[in-house]
Parts: C-alpha cells; sequence; structure tokens
C-alpha cells in the first residue's frame, strides 16, 4: 500500500495494491501495521457505511468529546472527500485538503480527530465506508458550513443537497473556540 502525504499534518492518503483479473480484484482495505508505519496508531471502534445520491453533501462534521478520527473510503461510485483543520491556534487552522475516492482508484484517506469531515457525492450512486476511532455521540455533534468562504473548499459542483441538521451549520470564524478542538501536533511523514 502506497502512503500519500497531504498539506495537512495528519491527513494520509492510502493507495491500495489491487489484484484484479476477468474474475474481479482483490485488495486490502485495513492493515494495522501499514497504519502504524504512516503514523497512526489509532482504535477503530466502529465501522459505518452510507449510501448517498449524486449532489448530497454530507458535512462538514466533527465531535467535540468523543473526537473521532476517520479512514475512509468508497466501496461504490465517487465522492470529492475533504478535511478541514478545525484545531484552535493550529498552524494549519481553516486549512482544507480534498481529493477524489472513487470504486476504479480505490483510494482511502485517514482523517485524524481534530478535523471537520465532509464529502460530496458525484456519482449516481455511491456507498461511502468509514472506521471511526469513537463512537457516534450526537449531544457532541457539530458542524461548519460547507461553503464556508473563509475556508475556501473548491467543491466540483455547488447544485448539492443537503441534510436540515446541515443546513443550519455556521461558518468556522462563528464556533467559539471552547467549541473547537484542541491543537495537537502531529508527525510529519514523507511519502512511502
Amino acid at each position: 500500500m502506497k502512503i500519500l502525504t497531504t498539506n495537512l499534518p495528519g491527513v494520509i492518503v492510502f493507495e491500495p495494491k489491487v489484484f484484479g483479473d476477468k474474475r474481479g480484484f482483490f485488495l486490502e482495505t485495513f492493515r494495522e501495521d501499514i497504519l502504524q508505519d504512516a503514523g497512526i496508531n489509532a482504535r477503530f471502534v466502529q465501522d459505518n457505511h452510507s449510501r448517498s445520491t449524486k449532489g448530497v453533501l454530507r458535512g462538514l462534521h466533527y465531535q467535540m468529546i468523543h473526537t473521532q478520527g476517520k479512514l475512509v473510503r468508497v466501496a461504490t461510485g465517487a465522492v470529492f472527500d475533504v478535511a478541514v483543520d478545525i484545531r484552535h491556534a493550529s498552524p494549519t487552522f481553516g486549512q482544507w485538503y480534498g481529493t477524489q475516492l472513487d470504486e476504479d482508484n480505490m483510494r482511502m484517506m485517514y482523517v485524524p480527530p481534530g478535523y471537520a469531515h465532509g464529502f460530496v457525492v458525484l456519482s449516481d450512486i455511491t456507498d461511502f465506508i468509514y472506521k471511526c476511532t469513537d463512537y457516534y455521540h450526537p449531544q457532541s455533534e457539530q458542524g461548519i458550513a460547507w461553503n464556508d468562504p473563509d475556508i475556501g473548499i473548491k467543491w466540483p459542483t455547488s447544485d448539492v443537497a443537503l441534510s436540515e441538521k446541515d443546513k443550519k451549520n455556521i461558518l468556522l470564524k462563528e464556533q467559539s473556540s471552547a467549541n473547537l478542538p484542541a491543537y495537537q501536533e502531529f508527525k510529519i511523514l514523507t511519502e512511502k
């Protein structure tokens, strides 16, 4: 598995080796030792699977009390997946990284605790699967507006469908520092 660094500390993209022939394909979607090689010493406690249609945008979400790291991937379809550093006092505060995850490139991305996460669906139907380092805790869930101009995410579409909850997400500058994760330094990696 190839490990790719990004402009944000702790956000890592993985390109798995895919073995395929006319019968189909095989790949490893999780290997603890490879994540540890990338500096991720997380314990995953919950797997989630969502199905969405084209234009659905989920995010930007994070949890305060039970902060979650997420290892995300697409089983079918395609998304533009985004991580935003919202760690109060971080040198990269408010910066984002985005990449396409799809059934063809089979990439995975690790979004560490302290980052907001979201994605927009690019295909007719997408199955999005992710592992979490802590349990879902609805009372501590927070959200940042997907189109926050100060963050400036370059989404591949502006014609999006949002949940009623995500329509109420606020700008990052409107969020009090008490409702933002504290800055924690991540080990800087080089690509492998």
